[in-house]
């Protein structure tokens, strides 16, 4: 049923499923032209935006960062970074304009260690992946 308060019409809505959806699969922009992109996420903007937000008091403190720090590196890296040992993964994380603070973890990997999922990255680090 209808109720006459979306603000845009269902063409309207779907036109713009349909615009995004090359940038929500890929993770990155598909447009050849940077003007199409859509705007990215401004610094004061929620959390909620930038990804999964734990609920308080579901998890611990070190379950809700490690699943920060595992997404975060999951976005960066994607699948087709692995397997990698940390100079590999360090270059890919500098290619892609990492942020400082996620460099500077990824620095802190064992370098004799070959790591093949964003999960083993995370447990390198010792931090407790949610289960």
């Amino acid at each position: 049923m209808q109720r006459g308060s979306d603000r845009l019409s269902v063409h309207k809505d779907d036109e713009m499923k349909h615009e995004l959806q090359g940038l929500i699969r890929s993770g990155h922009p598909t447009r050849a032209e940077e003007w199409h992109d859509p705007e990215p996420a401004a610094d004061d903007d929620p959390d909620v935006t930038l990804g999964p937000v734990p609920a308080r008091g579901t998890t611990g403190e070190a379950e809700a960062e490690a699943e920060a720090v595992r997404f975060e590196f999951a976005r960066r890296l994607g699948r087709t970074s692995f397997p990698a040992d940390r100079e590999e993964l360090l270059r890919v994380l500098e290619e892609r304009h990492t942020p400082d603070g996620l460099i500077a973890l990824a620095e802190e990997l064992p370098a004799d260690r070959t790591f093949h999922t964003v999960q083993e990255v995370v447990s390198a680090l010792g931090l407790r992946p949610a289960s």
